[in-house]
């Protein structure tokens, strides 16, 4: 075997894997690709893996087909001749055929179909093959060179690809074509049928034997061929085909005969190789190269070393690979793009690659090409390493920015920013990190922080007051960053118990050893509105969750010594604060802390760590007997509070290996009486508190140590102690400062507190001027004498308070500040920035600058320009341009020096006075140009900001250009969509320098630009204006028309958000209107109006009301023609007033006839009056006419109790209401007034009526769920007397039950209705006050409609289709509720109306409706459906007679089949022989008897249950197979008994019986004899 790679020993060729067993994988390079079929048909052979036996036998016959192939053989022809032996037969060449389009190598999933080929083939012009190869490659290649096929892996073939696919499809069309024209002259049937797998023995000639040998391993047909036809030319022609065949049979034998496959590989080789490419963005680039090699190599394209995926950014990267020229492109280049890119070319001999650069190149000139490749020294200062090569200077920006946030105890809160970075490199992300106040923020229990690849997030599942601070982000991309930086304030949780202090905070551990642990604290800002008395401590062993309380009286003091701590075991503590009212919240819980001396943990510390519970094992050294421990040395008080003190040692240096322990002695100052303080519990660290002692008196201690050689001498005593608070409360901080920051801030200074010592930090209070309510501003003391309060209310005036703290409490309140209002600060403004030469003459130069970010919270009142000389690179002193500021962004400098190079700088100025100049601008040279197109727009800014639209505005370009400005075209796009994705919003140039953009999407961000356009083109875009979310905030009110009572017109507006600087601002196509002559402006507080003099078509346009020193809070009103139409209207309508009519004069008659003219007004005053006109003549109130008025409903009414003839006319209503008026008229003349008058006798006639007992609801029906017919009708006004009757074609019907009239409600059931229940139906009802009766007719139409109804309740009662087997076939039937001839029953097949017959049959049998299927087949397999239609509608009803359902109903079908016909042919006895035969002895016996059986039955006659045999006594005879004679020519007793006749047959058996009785004629007579006398003695 040949030596591989060491990557591919794995893999084997394909010539080998035909000498080897099995065929191994590739390597995975390979197989990450998806499975191809291994076919290649080309040359209509089939290469495909099975058996290893069966790939050997093939493979010669394989090269032969491929050799054949690239010769130009007929591709059918060769493949015939690859598969046959002798040659001659029809089923050889199909399994040649087979062969060739892999028919027989499992590929029975394709459409191509080889046996229904006719296999007749016809000498045929031959065709060009396809090839695989460019020119250039087939030059190289040798003469009679074949090309071999490679798969590089095994796959078991299930299908082809889309390529092969053609391929297959062509070869086929080529034979379906030829067998049409053959089959003109010659037709073949075929039945074929497949045999098992079979090997045929290798007995065939030598032309053949490979052909024999690639056979054994393929199906073998076995057909039966019938000629109907076939004449001489094609048998000729077909024998010289056959002749052809084995002559290239036998020249494909000699040439393989001679080539030896294996000198043909050879390792990939790049004929051409990548070439670099530099190019701008948004270009696209072309990689190229060619590569050579056998097997074909496989290409792979790299970035950076990474694998291109082409589906990770679709329509990035197009890969080809054509003809051996294999292609990259890369599509809408960017930075990003700029890498080193691979071509990896891999076979199994080997594996090349060749490698090209790309650079993408910026249009800003920033970019050097010849700096960037690798390795170059001259690496510019703005690029930046990354490990994925370089990139430029990084941009960082945050965008939505967490904002300054309050929060409370126990509530989760989470800070976050989108960080936007330029250039995005992909898998090089930013190094993120936190900061509160300044110190890094690492993950924990408490707080979590998160990076999602554009947001960073910093989450606090539990806010603590300890978590209050200054928080910073920090970004930062190699050796770049940024940060930013907002407040968080937590405020203390709800108190549990109302006047409780807060919880403390910031509980620590500041030393521990294993007699104690000190802890400490800071104290509340909040004391629950008394004074905190004190603090409890409560400790918590590690792994449990009891908590105990350290001290039984409250210390006031913020540092505690915990002891009675078990040595080695690790603690959590918290503390709660107390008052006059209570204890309050507990604290955060501490770190866990070991009860353990220093030295002792970090003798320790290379052991194994302690256990989950936080025990720690402790060994002392080895006793050493007989030393007694010297005395400590170094005793002090670290420590002295009222409630403790803390002494402090060193160990003696005479102590031995053996461990020691101390005792502690006290004695009031002046007196030599020592006493033991811990009597029980010796010490064993070199630190002590002692508790219990008297404050106030002085004390001296000394410390003995002890061992168990016995107790050392005592050490110095220390000086004199007073038990009290060594550390004093600090003193009150001085001169409290406000100063304005923000709108809801103030920067609050102070003077530190003088003498503090141990100051923990200061806690700052806020109060409402004249509240008296103080609240804090922070809850975690702040360090330093400078601190800015947040989160207070625009226009209110503050004071502010300080105090400081430390361990010994809270010092006295500062003095109260001076009041303050709350308002933003005004500061001098930014720089500007942008300086750019926008015109430039032999002697002036037009200078443009962008305005500044910050304008220092007041309006900038005008810039400043200076500029200066700049000779051979050095620059000259600053010069002053203007005297006067400038107002515009731009100004013009004049008496320049032509071809001289300036420099320039800008400031800009307002009231708070001149701000920092600019930055230098790069240098200009004085010389004559001009920019053709205009510039940019200038001030871009939004207002009317909502939910869906906005208002964006813009100044002129400070540069025109060549010409004037024609108009503007308005860009938008979301603010995080790439730069490739603007929208214009209008097609056609704007002359307006405002655009109301509409259609946005709420809660989404963008941007926007404004290009401007002259006869010269378009010019570049301004800077962008947002991002702005399109929302509307709460509390946003809109611009609302008024017309007054005088019909005064005028737009008002509020606003609740108005600073006391705010102004309101009216403008006209957001031009001010200060000027405007046909306005009046009225603002007063947080209101303002304009007052139109004289509304008309001059006044058309959009009106704006902006109010300054706010968020931007505006509104606009649109006044076009429509809407001056209106609002005139409506003045008008104020001018003049009509009474508002709510409705129009009309007419209604009443239940007894009445007549009521009404019409009702908006609204009334008591002093509105009425004037009633009938045909121009004022009526009044009298016996015809009766008038009413309702103010408070405002319904004006007049009624007439009947319309007489004399009543026509036109009835008027006039109101008057003050100097309002209005009038409605009502005109009756003709048909109108008689349908009226008609209408009016009729409904008096009804009441009448209705004066007795009559139909409240008249006959009608219904259909019941039943299917049956429900007459029904509403009586009302009965009683007990009252009778009703039913009748039909005025018949009465009887009724079995009377009716109750329960509910009012009488009915009539009529049960399956059909035709002969049509007619007219009447119901009366009657009684002494009168009678009323109520007809309905079903006939005709209304029959139908009623039948219809009844047949669609029918047929919705139809259930589901079952299928039933019977002797005859299979029935589908389904149960209706009852049938009616009315609805038509239809049946359909798979979608087609069944054609009944005398095998398919359709009826109804009672209630069961039927398709009744004779002796089913196959082809009655389907789908069936049911319709039942009812005249309108169809109802169907399915049924899948398929599958598992037909099989079983035809398996039962079979079977009932064969029980009626054996039951129909069984043997039978028919007649003739009776149950009993009384015969009188010596008389002859005949009896004759029927039966039938198909077939014959066997006849056997039985006596006594015994086999009767014929004889001469008793003849047996069956003739016929139809009749059985049974005779007995003398009878005798002896013939007495029972009888059978037994009739059998295959079907079954009968057995029919009879009685023969023989009596002797003397015996009888003497019975008789004897029975007289008997009964003659009963007689006496």
């Amino acid at each position: 075997m040949m030596a591989l790679p060491f990557y591919q020993r794995s893999h084997q060729h394909y010539d080998l894997s035909y000498r080897n067993k099995d065929l191994r994988t590739t390597v995975s390079h390979y197989q990450q690709e998806k499975k191809r079929s291994a076919i290649y048909t080309h040359g209509s052979t089939a290469y495909s893996t099975r058996s290893s036996a069966a790939r050997r036998q093939e493979s010669e016959a394989f090269s032969q087909a491929s050799a054949s192939s690239y010769q130009q053989q007929d591709s059918q022809a060769y493949s015939l001749g690859t598969s046959q032996s002798s040659l001659s037969s029809e089923v050889s060449r199909k399994a040649a055929l087979a062969h060739d389009y892999g028919y027989s190598y499992g590929l029975t999933d394709s459409s191509l179909l080889l046996d229904d080929y006719s296999s007749k083939l016809s000498t045929k012009a031959k065709r060009a093959k396809h090839s695989l190869l460019s020119g250039e490659e087939k030059e190289n290649l040798p003469s009679d060179y074949m090309v071999p096929v490679f798969s590089g892996r095994q796959v078991h073939v299930s299908g082809v690809t889309d390529t092969e696919e053609e391929r297959i499809k062509e070869a086929a069309a080529y034979i379906a074509q030829r067998n049409l024209l053959a089959s003109e002259e010659g037709i073949i049937t075929s039945k074929q049928s497949t045999a098992s797998k079979q090997s045929t023995a290798s007995k065939q000639s030598r032309a053949s034997k490979q052909s024999v040998e690639s056979k054994q391993a393929m199906s073998t047909f076995q057909q039966e061929e019938t000629f109907e036809k076939k004449s001489r030319k094609v048998a000729i022609r077909e024998k010289a085909e056959r002749l052809s065949l084995r002559k290239t049979l036998e020249e494909t034998e000699a040439y393989h005969a001679k080539l030896n496959e294996d000198h043909l590989l050879h390792a990939p080789e790049f004929i051409i190789k990548l070439r670099s490419h530099t190019v701008w963005e948004k270009e696209n680039v072309k990689l190229h190269c060619s590569v050579a090699g056998w097997p074909e190599p496989r290409v792979t394209w790299y970035k950076n070393q990474v694998p291109i995926n082409v589906h990770a950014n679709p329509g990035k990267y197009i890969i080809e690979s054509r003809y051996g020229m294999h292609t990259l492109e890369i599509n809408a280049c960017d930075f990003e793009d700029t890498a080193q890119y691979r071509a990896s070319a891999m076979n199994v001999k080997g594996e090349l690659s060749a490698y090209a650069s790309v650079v993408v190149k910026r249009y800003k000139g920033e970019f050097d090409e010849t700096r960037f490749h690798a390795g170059a020294s001259t690496m510019p200062l703005s690029f930046a390493v990354t490990p994925y090569g370089y990139a430029s200077k990084f941009e960082i920006h945050f965008d939505d920015k967490f904002d300054v946030s309050f929060g409370r105890e126990g509530e989760t809160m989470s800070l976050g920013c989108r960080v936007v970075i330029t250039p995005d490199i992909k898998h090089f992300q930013p190094e993120i990190q936190w900061y509160r106040n300044g110190a890094p923020v690492s993950p924990s229990k408490w707080v979590q922080t998160s990076w999602s690849g554009e947001r960073a997030t910093l989450t606090f599942s539990h806010l603590n007051k300890e978590d209050e601070g200054l928080y910073t982000i920090r970004v930062q991309m190699g050796e770049y960053y940024e940060q930013y930086s907002a407040y968080v304030f937590v405020r203390d949780a709800d108190a549990e118990i109302e006047g409780a202090p807060a919880a403390p905070l910031d509980v620590v551990c500041l030393e521990a050893n294993k007699d104690y642990i000190i802890i400490s604290w800071k104290q509340p800002a909040i004391d629950g509105g008394s004074p905190i008395l004190g603090y409890f401590i409560d400790k918590c062993e590690v792994g449990t969750e009891s908590w105990s309380q350290c001290n039984d009286t409250p210390v006031k003091f913020a540092r505690f010594p915990v002891t009675g701590l078990i040595e080695g075991r690790s603690y959590i503590f918290r503390v709660r604060a107390v008052n006059k009212t209570g204890i309050g919240l507990p604290s955060r819980v501490s770190e866990p802390v070991a009860a353990l001396d220093p030295a002792e943990k970090a003798r320790l510390k290379s052991r194994p760590s302690a256990p989950w519970t936080g025990q720690i094992i402790v060994t002392e050294e080895e006793p050493s007997e007989g030393i007694v421990p010297g005395p400590p040395t170094d005793l002090s008080v670290t420590e002295a509070t009222r409630s403790y003190v803390v002494l402090s040692w060193k160990p003696p240096g005479q102590r031995g290996h053996e461990g020691i322990m101390y005792f502690v002695e006290k004695c009031e100052a002046g007196t030599e009486n020592w006493q033991r303080v811990n009597t029980e519990l010796p010490v064993k660290s070199p630190r002590f508190a002692l508790f219990d002692l008297a404050e106030g008196k002085s004390y001296c201690f000394r410390v003995r140590c002890s061992n168990s050689a016995g107790v050392g001498e005592p050490s110095e005593a220390t000086e004199v102690t007073m038990v009290g608070d060594k550390l004093d409360i600090p003193k009150a901080p001085g001169k409290i400062i406000p100063s304005r920051n923000t709108d809801t801030s103030v920067v609050v200074t102070w003077e530190e507190s003088r003498d503090a010592k141990e100051l923990v930090g200061y806690y700052i209070e806020s109060s409402v001027v004249g509240s008296g309510k103080w609240e804090p501003c922070n809850n975690n003391p702040v360090k330093g004498s400078r601190f800015t309060c947040h989160g207070l209310v625009t226009g209110q005036s503050y004071i502010f308070r300080v105090r400081a703290v430390n361990a010994a409490g809270l010092s006295e309140y500062s003095q109260d500040s001076e009041a303050i209002e709350v308002k933003a600060a005004i500061a001098a403004p930014s720089p500007p920035y942008g300086i750019t030469c926008l015109e430039s003459y032999r002697d002036s130069m037009v200078l443009g600058w962008k305005q500044p970010d910050k304008t220092g919270g007041a309006e900038i009142t005008g810039y400043y320009v200076n500029y200066r000389e700049v000779i051979g690179g050095v620059p000259g002193k600053w010069r002053e341009a203007n005297i006067k500021a400038v107002s515009d962004e731009a100004y013009k400098i004049s008496d320049l020096k032509e071809n001289m190079v300036y420099q320039f700088q800008v400031a800009a100025m307002n009231i708070a006075g001149l701000g920092v100049p600019s930055a230098v601008s790069e240098c200009f040279k004085c010389e004559e140009w001009t920019i053709a197109v205009p510039g940019p727009p200038q001030g871009l800014k939004y207002s009317e900001v909502r939910k869906d639209s906005l208002v964006l505005h813009w100044k002129p370009p400070i540069h025109s250009g060549r010409t004037p400005v024609t108009g503007y075209f308005v860009d938008m796009k979301e603010a995080s969509a790439k730069d490739d994705q603007w929208r214009g919003l209008n097609k056609a140039a704007i002359k307006n320098i405002y655009l109301k953009v509409r259609g946005l999407k709420e809660s989404v961000s963008y941007v926007f630009r404004v290009r401007a356009i002259n006869q010269a083109g378009v010019g570049k875009p301004s800077d962008l204006a947002g991002p702005v979310v399109a929302e509307t905030h709460p509390g946003t009110k809109e611009v609302v028309v008024h017309v007054d009572d005088d019909g005064v017109i005028s737009l008002n507006f509020e606003c609740d958000q108005m600073s006391p600087k705010s102004e309101f601002i009216w403008s006209k196509d957001y031009v001010s209107t200060e000027d405007s002559t046909r306005l009046e402006v009225d603002s007063k507080g947080n209101k303002t109006k304009i007052t139109f003099k004289d509304l008309g078509m001059d006044d058309l346009g959009i009106y704006s009301c902006d109010v300054t020193d706010t968020d931007g809070i505006a509104s606009s009103y649109l006044i076009d023609e429509e809407e001056l139409k209106r609002l005139l209207a409506l003045s008008q309508e104020h001018k003049f007033p009509v009474v508002p009519v709510k409705s129009e004069l009309a007419v209604e008659i009443l239940e007894k006839g009445q007549v009521r003219f009404w019409m009702q007004a908006e609204k009334l005053s008591g002093n509105a009056k009425v004037n009633y006109i009938f045909n121009e003549r004022e009526i009044f109130e009298g016996p015809k006419y009766k008038m009413h008025i309702d103010r408070n409903t405002g319904i004006i009414e007049m009624f007439m109790e009947k319309l007489q003839d004399d009543d026509e006319g036109t009835y008027t209503f006039e109101l008057h209401d003050g100097k309002a008026t209005n009038h409605s008229t009502l005109v009756l003349i003709g048909d109108v007034y008689k349908k009226l008058q008609k209408e009016a006798e009729f409904q008096r006639q009804e009441w009448i009526r209705k004066q007795g007992p009559h139909f409240a609801e008249y006959l009608s029906w219904e259909v019941t769920g039943d299917c049956n017919v429900l007459l029904k009708c509403k009586v009302a006004n009965i009683k007990k007397e009252t009778h009703i009757v039913w009748y039909k074609d005025e018949r009465e019907i009887s009724v079995d039950e009377k009716h109750d009239f329960k509910d009012g409600i009488c009915t009539l059931l009529i049960t399956e209705f059909s035709k002969k229940d049509a007619g007219i139906y009447e119901v009366i009802l009657k009684d002494d006050r009168g009678k009323d009766k109520s007809r309905l007719k079903l006939v005709d139409e209304a029959f139908k409609e009623l039948i219809t109804e009844v047949c669609k309740k029918i047929a919705l009662s139809a259930t589901d289709l079952k299928i039933q087997s019977t002797a005859e076939g299979i029935r589908l039937y389904s149960f209706v509720t009852y049938y009616l001839d009315d609805l038509k029953v239809n049946w359909s097949h798979n979608g087609t109306a069944i054609k009944y017959s005398d095998r398919v049959k359709s009826g109804v049998t009672g209630e069961q409706i039927w398709l009744q299927i004779n002796e089913p087949t196959p082809n009655d397999k389907g789908k069936y459906v049911m319709e039942l239609f009812d005249g309108q509608t169809g109802h169907q009803k399915t049924v899948d007679l398929s599958g598992q359902a037909y099989d079983e109903a035809f398996a039962e079908f079979q079977r009932l089949k064969q029980a009626a016909i054996a039951e129909k042919n069984r043997a039978r006895v028919l007649g003739g022989l009776p149950d009993v035969v009384t015969i009188q002895e010596g008389k002859a016996l005949n009896l004759t008897c029927n039966v039938w059986g198909d077939p014959s039955p066997e006849v056997s006659w039985l006596k006594n249950e015994k086999l009767l045999a014929s004889d001469d006594h008793c003849n047996l005879k069956f003739e016929a197979g139809k009749t059985a004679y049974f005779t007995i020519t003398d009878v005798t007793t002896a013939d007495s008994g029972k009888y059978g006749l037994v009739v059998k047959n295959k079907y079954g058996s009968e057995t029919s019986d009879f009685t023969v009785s023989v009596f002797i004629p003397e015996e009888e007579a003497r019975k008789a004899a004897l029975e007289s006398q008997k009964g003659g003695k009963k007689a006496k």
